[in-house]
């Protein structure tokens, strides 16, 4: 790494999708990094914001943020999705390398207008989906590479399943989800899906707005079948209130050896089923813990900051870039498509429209 002390900032809206997660703060602690700016149009969330960040400056416009800071990297923070294409487009024509809340855009021609004024500028764009971050996580993709469970068949994930279950859940919470079955397994070659609300089919007019702006949303229950161009078959599901409570949040990865099966954002319940074949009827087969690094989600943040820099010095693309967070935007848009179409759903999709608007 080299001894470039970087200048950043953050972008936020109070009161419309805020600082999102602490996205803010992920510059905190790093040697290498001045932070110096907070943009925010309200000026109570501003003043909290510069007081949390330690921030020099602070701004109620943004564009006026980038123009007189000379910022290398800027935290594009809110929650709610509708001015992040703005937002990030902002700071790319400024020069500023990006970390962007997730979900990133609406639509995949909003991703791909990132991504492409990205690659244009030789910038790059990071984005919040701090688990693919955690040395855990790592530690656990080198796992099932070395063979620990096999040959891997079969990743089955599951959303939170509460209140927001069907297609918000999708959206807010299992885009992580989609973007973590990517870093274990690559890209999606096709896709089918089964999208209900109270038991009846969604149609093209079943679109909805979410409780927050994230776009629209359709079902109350989902059901997806993914084929990964590797041969492994992805399956996510979510059916609102299901939960009951209870933490259905996460995945399991059904080797031809083996079972791990992951709960929790930062997999904090992570186990092991050394067996060919799942039989709860065998006393003697048991599930065994996993002991990997511990670690919280949210110090994904300043992880997701280190790898940003190290991609900027490396020309290289971040852990989870612009083009992740579109790939998994893709499967989910793609289970509308596919519900609506009744069909299979090749990769990439060429309407890059969103399907229910």
């Amino acid at each position: 790494m080299s001894k470039k002390t970087y200048r950043a900032g953050a972008i936020g809206h109070s009161g419309a999708g805020n600082f999102g997660h602490q996205i803010h703060l992920a510059y905190r602690g790093l040697d290498n990094v001045q932070f110096t700016s907070i943009a925010d149009p309200d000026p109570d969330g501003r003043e909290k914001a510069v007081q949390e960040a330690g921030a020099m400056s602070s701004y109620a416009d943004y564009n006026e943020m980038l123009v007189e800071e000379d910022l290398d990297i800027v935290s594009v923070c809110p929650r709610w999705v509708s001015e992040h294409l703005d937002m990030v487009l902002a700071c790319l024509n400024n020069g500023c390398h990006v970390y962007c809340e997730k979900p990133m855009t609406m639509t995949l021609a909003d991703g791909d207008q990132i991504v492409q004024t990205a690659k244009a500028k030789n910038l790059k764009v990071a984005v919040a989906h701090q688990a693919v971050y955690l040395p855990r996580l790592h530690q656990l993709k080198q796992l099932i590479e070395s063979g620990k469970i096999g040959e891997v068949e079969v990743v089955s994930a599951t959303g939170t399943q509460d209140h927001r279950g069907g297609g918000e859940d999708m959206i807010v919470l299992g885009t992580h989800l989609f973007n973590m079955m990517r870093f274990f397994f690559g890209n999606v070659d096709w896709m089918s899906s089964h999208v209900t609300e109270n038991g009846n089919e969604i149609t093209a007019s079943s679109g909805r707005k979410a409780n927050e702006p994230v776009g629209t949303i359709a079902g109350d229950c989902i059901r997806s079948y993914f084929a990964f161009k590797n041969g492994v078959s992805g399956y996510f599901q979510s059916k609102k209130d299901r939960a009951g409570g209870e933490q259905t949040y996460g995945m399991d990865i059904v080797g031809t050896e083996g079972i791990i099966s992951l709960r929790g954002g930062a997999s904090e319940s992570l186990d092991f089923y050394p067996h060919r074949y799942f039989n709860p009827a065998n006393q003697d087969q048991k599930w065994e813990r996993l002991q990997l690094e511990n670690n919280q989600l949210m110090e994904g943040n300043q992880l997701a900051a280190i790898d940003l820099i190290k991609a900027i010095e490396n020309d290289k693309e971040p852990i989870s870039s612009a083009a992740d967070a579109v790939a998994a935007l893709e499967m989910i848009h793609g289970t509308y498509v596919s519900q609506l179409s009744g069909s299979r759903i090749y990769f990439p999709i060429s309407d890059r429209s969103h399907p229910l608007e």
